[in-house]
């Protein structure tokens, strides 16, 4: 499926939709992989994705801390600042992903791609211009 969302605030209700999807189970894949050049929109996604699961605390980038924790059941992961493999590799990801009852969104997914579970939603964030953007989604 292709999107084109006109600004950031579509692209948050875009990740809110797929996150209240997630939360009432209409969506059965709780991986979701997120593709795209810095300044794509894959964090302002994430915002609305977490607002659709119920989560109320503001979501930021973890870009330093790399894996940040929402309640008991949601984890954001960020790997722009990974540049190897294997700085990965004490991080739980493969933990976390085999973990049933969490949902999991992580961006600059590529940077894992030897680990990441077959079972999953890739979304693909393609800057159009300084408000829109083309979100292709497949799952």
């Amino acid at each position: 499926m292709e999107i084109i969302t006109q600004n950031p605030r579509e692209t948050q209700k875009l990740g809110q939709k797929i996150g209240a999807d997630l939360k009432s189970g209409k969506l059965k894949k709780r991986i979701l992989c997120l593709f795209g050049d810095l300044g794509s929109g894959k964090t302002t996604f994430i915002q609305g994705l977490a607002k659709g699961l119920g989560i109320k605390k503001r979501i930021t980038s973890p870009t330093f801390v790399f894996v940040k924790k929402y309640q008991p059941s949601f984890y954001h992961v960020d790997l722009y600042r990974i540049e190897k493999f294997e700085e990965t590799q004490n991080l739980g990801l493969e933990e976390i992903f085999s973990d049933p009852r969490v949902i999991i969104a992580v961006e600059w997914a590529e940077k894992i791609k030897k680990i990441l579970p077959k079972e999953r939603i890739d979304i693909r964030f393609n800057y159009l211009d300084n408000k829109k953007r083309r979100i292709i989604i497949n799952n």
